[in-house]
């Protein structure tokens, strides 16, 4: 069991300590707690309570009598009986679970969400049923006065499957494309969902109509905290019949009163990390927010802190044990983090002994005899000249050294070192020099490569206007290691007269313009007021004016490629080149060759030029742009020796051939009769 004390508050982590495989046998584990004092001295609050990887969610029933938890690797449900410390059941599932709702008091009726767009009801034997849902889930929640379970998930629909008919209801309509969470008041049942748009729309389930929109991107926190994105909401949570708190995805928690569109206090977690949980403890009036990395605990009313708990590790869900200080953590990590935190309320019933242990722990807390006196080696007495101490009570040895009275030790080292002070004294000064140096305007150090753009980084850095992103963007730019060959190989230089850079400088210069004009249009202010709404005018054009300057690059471009082409035509034509002619080859098919080559390096249109047996079309009508344009491909020499080959060989076979005229020309005799008939 670790003990931390941030901001005065004992925290105790009962998950700390080492843990056993679950493969070694028990006779293994025995031996291994006999030999091992860490092993041996932990508390274990709940037996195995941990997955082989990963745990996903956790909740305790609302009864108090058992612990569900889900988790991988393979996908897997635990239940724990809190009465007995130790686990239940267990039960293998096909997939992963997102989200799990009890649908009884204990663990006998239980809904899972799946990320395979499936929902689980298990009972006390196993799983019951299982459905598939139209799209991904993202949450779900159960209305119990109507047995609706509500699903919300990657679209504008939620879902609403009624489990005492088993079947599917017709879906309430948002405004969103996706809902991210959705919870029931648990006084007077309105639903609400939040939206991947930064609103809260509430809808009550007997109309099933939606009653109000909360849109929480619109609140002032927006432009005092300098988001620079729509915030969506990623947790809700009612406190009671007229509170809420919204998480959203850019690390803010907002306390809302259902009748105000206003928030009554604005949290910052300080990490820009998506809220994940959210809870209450009603009797302390704190607020319980999540995000991957830390749990915050502050005041609901003033927004102080009260204390934080940062495991290491990413967390996946909270479950606070309503009435206690007891608290459960899913992370990515095996075990199920378990925290105590007595500041909280007492320990459950179950686990009563945590009281008598903790109060042991603070009646222990007492200083140590070690804290009045110093340690000091052989080595360091003889430098303080006080060898012949050795023996007596003002000395006691200890492994390579002994302990000594810290007055006798300061007492002995002003005797020896008397200018100690002295240096101690010109140290200071010095570095307090030095610290004011820094503040002297220092010349800028800048690299052989893309030195412009090292300054101008430079200048962001040190620019009080700017913002806190652009300080931070150029600070990274300019320290980060990844990006130290941008300033030191030249492959990486700026080129300025590229036709890339010159297409793309008016957009990029456009800030630095604007902040001039805005200089000049407040010397202008002072001189004459009547002319500043002409200038306020025409500076509304900047977008234009951009624009303008981008075509007159374009123009430019153009200009310098004619001039360019105009110059390569009246360039001398270029020295005749020598080949090589092979053995084998004649001079004809390497002069072939050569205007084959020359022929692929040449454009269409070119080629299209050169060509004979081009055909083009001109226009077709009165329209503009109203033309057509054909050619033909000139065939190449195996294509037209082919032709003419099989021309010669259809030539020769009609020379020989033999013709059929002598059968079709048979001489015909006449007739024979005999006895006035026809035999022949």
């Amino acid at each position: 069991m670790q003990v931390s004390n941030p901001n005065d508050i004992k925290i105790y982590n009962l998950s700390a300590g080492k843990s056993l495989p679950e493969w070694l046998t028990d006779r293994k584990k025995r031996s291994i707690q006999k030999k091992d004092v860490d092993i041996r001295q932990r508390i274990e609050l709940v037996q195995d309570f941990s997955m082989p990887t990963v745990s996903h969610c956790v909740q305790v029933s609302k009864d108090g009598n058992y612990i569900c938890a889900t988790g991988t690797y393979k996908p897997r449900l635990r239940c724990y009986d809190v009465h007995n410390l130790s686990m239940k059941f267990e039960r293998g599932l096909d997939c992963e679970v997102v989200k799990f709702e009890y649908l009884s008091d204990d663990y006998s009726k239980i809904a899972f969400m799946q990320c395979d767009r499936y929902i689980e009801f298990h009972s006390q034997f196993g799983r019951y049923y299982r459905t598939r849902i139209p799209k991904y889930g993202n949450d779900l929640a159960y209305h119990n006065s109507s047995c609706d379970l509500y699903v919300v998930g990657v679209s504008q629909d939620i879902y609403r499957l009624n489990l005492e008919q088993g079947r599917y209801l017709s879906p309430l309509e948002t405004n969103a494309l996706s809902v991210n969470c959705c919870e029931f008041n648990p006084q007077h049942q309105l639903f609400a969902c939040g939206t991947s748009q930064g609103q809260v729309e509430c809808f009550d389930p007997r109309v099933r109509n939606r009653v109000g929109v909360l849109d929480v991107a619109l609140g002032s926190h927006i432009e005092d905290y300098d988001i620079s994105v729509v915030p969506s909401v990623t947790a809700l949570k009612y406190r009671d019949g007229l509170n809420m708190a919204v998480g959203t995805s850019t690390g803010h928690v907002l306390l809302y009163d259902l009748r105000s569109d206003k928030p009554l206090l604005v949290k910052d977690h300080q990490y820009d990390l998506p809220i994940k949980r959210l809870a209450f403890h009603n009797q302390l009036e704190l607020v319980l927010s999540m995000d991957k990395k830390i749990l915050k605990l502050w005041n609901r009313n003033t927004g102080k802190a009260f204390t934080a708990i940062e495991p290491g590790t990413n967390l996946n869900d909270l479950c606070s044990v309503p009435g206690s200080g007891l608290i459960f953590m899913g992370n990515e990590a095996p075990k199920v983090l378990t925290y105590y935190i007595p500041a909280l309320g007492t320990a459950p019933k179950w686990c009563s002994f945590l009281d008598n242990l903790t109060e042991e722990l603070e009646e222990n807390n007492s200083q140590s005899v070690y804290d009045d006196y110093k340690f000091i080696s052989r080595q360091e007495l003889e430098e303080l000249g006080l060898t012949h101490l050795i023996g007596s009570n003002l000395l006691r040895a200890y492994m390579h050294g002994f302990f000594m009275d810290v007055r006798l030790y300061h007492k002995a080292k002003s005797i020896v070192e008397p200018f100690a002070y002295d240096k101690y004294r010109k140290q200071k000064i010095r570095e307090k020099i030095e610290a004011e140096r820094a503040n002297r305007v220092r010349l800028k150090k800048l690299p052989k490569v893309n030195k412009d753009l090292a300054e101008e980084l430079m200048d962001a850095e040190t620019d009080q206007g700017a913002k806190k992103k652009t300080k931070k963007a150029a600070a990274t730019l300019l320290a980060d290691d990844r990006f130290t060959d941008l300033f030191k190989n030249p492959d990486f230089q700026r080129d300025m007269e590229s036709e890339e850079f010159r297409l793309l400088n008016p957009v990029v210069t456009k800030s630095k313009k604007k902040k001039e004009i805005e200089g000049h249009f407040d010397e202008m202010e002072s001189e004459d007021e009547g002319k500043a709404s002409e200038d306020e005018n025409s500076s509304s054009s900047d977008d234009e004016h951009t624009w303008r300057e981008l075509k007159e690059q374009h123009k430019q471009l153009r200009r310098e490629k004619k001039m360019q082409r105009n110059d390569d035509d009246i360039k001398p034509t270029n020295k005749p080149k020598f080949f090589e002619i092979k053995e084998g080859q004649d001079f004809k098919s390497l002069q072939n060759k050569v205007k084959k080559k020359n022929l692929t390096k040449q454009s269409l249109a070119e080629r299209l030029s050169t060509e004979q047996d081009t055909d083009i079309v001109k226009e077709t009508g009165n329209l503009v742009g109203n033309k057509e344009m054909t050619f033909r491909w000139k065939k190449n020499n195996r294509e037209t020796k082919r032709q003419m080959d099989a021309k010669l060989h259809h030539k020769e076979r009609r020379n020989i051939r033999r013709s059929a005229q002598e059968i079709e020309k048979k001489s015909k005799t006449a007739p024979k009769f005999w006895m006035g008939q026809r035999v022949k």
